[in-house]
């Protein structure tokens, strides 16, 4: 039987996430023995915030396709900042955390895809946050370039949805 407290394990877990988001760190592992037959291994991942997927058109996915081979290449960092999409003054952010659709029920059509010209204030897709559906507007007029989320994928706030030009 076990002589450690539940509580002092979670305390250990709890300091090793501050200790990642303090030092920066995407992972750590750690095992702490208690005894001959009673360790605790413990994971922490923190997950990027940003979700860049191929939009179902497939006028969309030879970019795509095409992208992550000229990322590995590019070792010059300023190479690497246009494709960062949050960077992009286009950017259409999310303004929640929930889940994207990217059209209004399943089976219809999408609001947007790539090229779709969209005019200020038109929704451009839908995040259910809490089984409430928020239509998300376009910001500005313009050209859809870039869609950045499938269909029925988590998204955190502030993280890029779309490009609008």
């Amino acid at each position: 039987m076990s002589k450690h407290s539940p509580d002092a394990d979670v305390a250990f877990i709890s300091a090793l996430a501050e200790l990642l988001n303090k030092n920066e760190l995407t992972e750590i592992a750690v095992k702490r023995e208690y005894g001959e037959d009673d360790s605790l291994e413990v994971r922490v991942v923190k997950q990027a915030n940003v979700v860049t997927l191929a939009a179902p058109a497939p006028a969309y996915a030879a970019p795509v396709a095409a992208a992550p081979a000229a990322a590995p290449a590019a070792a010059a960092p300023a190479a690497a900042q246009p494709e960062d999409p949050s960077q992009h003054p286009g950017a259409v952010t999310s303004p929640m955390v929930g889940t994207t659709y990217l059209a209004p029920e399943p089976g219809a059509t999408p609001f947007v895809t790539v090229g779709t010209q969209v005019s200020a204030g038109q929704t451009v897709l839908i995040i259910e946050a809490m089984k409430t559906m928020n239509h998300i507007p376009a910001p500005k007029a313009g050209t859809v370039k870039r869609i950045l989320v499938e269909n029925g994928t988590p998204v955190e706030y502030g993280a890029p949805l779309m490009i609008i030009e």
